[in-house]
């Protein structure tokens, strides 16, 4: 024990640790101790004061236990006289250095406040909503964002901060489990999303819950609640039910193929429908989960089913799929210039092309975006994605030839066509419906997470055509989407009652209609919600 402190008999944990915990002095550091009649173990750098390095003795540097192996003399703080969250103090964080005239000690830290106080109030009773500065907003866009798993792990599949141009499909994980998306304002510490990169969406915290007062304490008290709904559940409620409908859809595509032989109109239908529903079931349900790594809960598989979604079966490159939306529109919802949903708009087309007319271009459009987008990665993940796509669609216009008998090839590709765009129509509607129209924010004047989900997000009705092939998630349960994004389908289901209830108890706002009303509405304000650049949003209290 003679390398652990500078004076040889004064070291206090002679006892409980031996000799490996420490780190051992250089022989030039073996100088003699500044305080031989009051034995106190060096503090770690950063806990010395901050004077001339000439007038600091040198100090040897202990490798502090973990917080349970803390001897019962390190559980309380001497000055303040303060336990910590259990009873105890962390050692590392809260040992006081001793007082000299070159280094006096800091003063001993506040706690934050509980969680669960809920938002501050100013002057009329309103709640006061804190907006972040650009400087937090401007860190975060170059952050790497991730989730804090509430189960208890880290999952980052897609999501880790690799560019769409790196070789690498970091994309997800946001959430191996359930992760809330929390932004820079709602940590103290500080995935982003996990998120889980460049820009990215939620942060990922290095503390499970970090969060402190305010309105973080919003969105820990929210995820606490919502923990215990997902420790509840079993494997088949957080992934079982929505791997098996993703298979019953694949079990399906002999069927539809083989009713595509017939030459009676209702099993020809059949075939149309059948195809229709299982392509878009794979390409919007599958690719979707698979971006957010909800499907499974290993890093490795949830790649290998993002490329297997994503690239086979919707005809789109993976990387750039799972950055557009995980990192830009979870991380930024309802951002002017980030995640804004502007690339859904297309301002030289009137009103009823755009609604009726151009969603069945959407298989024609998809993989040509996703070749122009093949020059922001890497040549591997280009030759890959290439190969992905050419296979899907090869197999699909062969399996329409030799499965289902068509004579000419032009008339398999116009089945190709009338199938994979048979629920285009509601898949542009649901992705223009649900955030367009609602408040949108300027980067530096963005309001903290729970309050940025509740106020720009909109659930529609179920549906159960649309909740089969789109999932509950894209539906009727995008708010809740939105604030836990690593869920699964089937589980936002679930917790859709303790987030509704929980954000009208608060209450802060929870959106929600009907699609024929939705309809109308970008019908009857087209030109104001499509063309013409949206208002900004700032808030100073709910309003």
């Amino acid at each position: 024990m003679r390398s652990l402190f500078h004076h040889p008999t004064a070291c206090p944990w002679s006892c409980p640790w031996r000799v490996g915990l420490h780190r051992s002095c250089s022989p030039e550091e073996r100088k003699p101790c500044p305080n031989p009649t009051t034995p106190t173990p060096h503090p770690p750098p950063g806990l010395l004061g901050a004077g001339p390095a000439s007038l600091q003795p040198p100090r040897c540097l202990p490798i502090l236990p973990p917080t349970h192996l803390v001897p019962p003399s390190l559980s309380r703080c001497s000055r303040c006289s303060r336990t910590g969250e259990r009873g105890r103090i962390s050692a590392a964080a809260h040992l006081h250095p001793a007082s000299s005239p070159a280094s006096p000690a800091p003063p001993c830290p506040e706690p934050p406040p509980p969680p669960g106080t809920g938002a501050q109030r100013r002057g009329g009773g309103e709640p006061a909503m804190p907006l972040e500065d650009g400087e937090v907003a401007r860190r975060r866009g170059q952050r790497a964002s991730g989730a804090t798993s509430l189960g208890g792990t880290r999952g980052e599949p897609h999501e880790d901060g690799t560019a769409p141009g790196g070789s690498g499909m970091e994309v997800t994980a946001e959430d191996p489990q359930l992760e809330p998306a929390l932004g820079d304002g709602d940590v103290a510490a500080g995935q982003g999303e996990d998120a889980r990169g460049g820009l990215q969406p939620a942060g990922k915290e290095p503390e499970q819950f970090g969060v402190l007062g305010g309105e973080e304490s919003l969105m820990a008290e929210l995820s606490e609640r919502v923990q215990k709904v997902v420790k509840s559940s079993s494997w088949w409620e957080r992934h079982g039910v929505d791997a098996c409908i993703l298979a019953c859809s694949l079990l399906a595509l002999p069927a539809g193929f083989l009713c595509l032989r017939s030459a009676r109109a209702i099993p020809f239908l059949a075939g149309i429908l059948t195809l229709g529903v299982v392509h878009h079931t794979l390409a919007v349900k599958g690719s979707h989960l698979a971006s957010h790594n909800a499907l499974t809960e290993s890093k490795s598989w949830g790649k290998v089913w993002a490329v297997f979604f994503i690239e086979l079966c919707s005809a789109f490159t993976a990387e750039q799929a799972t950055y557009n939306h995980v990192k830009l529109h979870h991380g930024y919802t309802n951002v002017i210039g980030l995640g804004d949903s502007s690339t859904w708009k297309l301002p030289f087309l009137n009103r009823y092309v755009y609604m009726f007319i151009a969603p069945l271009a959407v298989p024609i459009i998809t993989p040509l975006v996703a070749l122009g987008l093949l020059r922001n990665v890497g040549l591997k993940v280009a030759l890959r994605t290439v190969c992905c796509m050419s296979l899907g669609l090869y197999c699909h216009y062969w399996l329409l030839l030799h499965a289902s008998g068509f004579q000419s090839p032009w008339s398999a590709l116009l089945c190709m066509l009338l199938t994979r765009s048979l629920l285009a129509h509601p898949y542009i509607h649901v992705n223009i419906f649900q955030h367009i129209g609602l408040p949108m924010f300027a980067a530096d004047r963005k309001p903290k997470r729970i309050h940025q989900m509740s106020l720009g997000v909109l659930n529609l009705p179920r549906n159960t055509l649309l909740d089969w092939a789109f999932g509950h998630s894209l539906i009727s349960c995008h708010v809740e989407h939105h604030l836990f994004p690593g869920l699964s389908d089937n589980m936002c289901l679930k917790i859709k009652p303790v987030v509704s209830r929980y954000l009208r108890e608060k209450q802060l706002p929870y959106n929600e209609d009907t699609y024929c009303a939705r309809l109308r509405l970008f019908l009857r304000r087209y030109e104001e919600l499509m063309v013409h650049a949206p208002p900004i949003t700032e808030l100073v209290g709910i309003q």
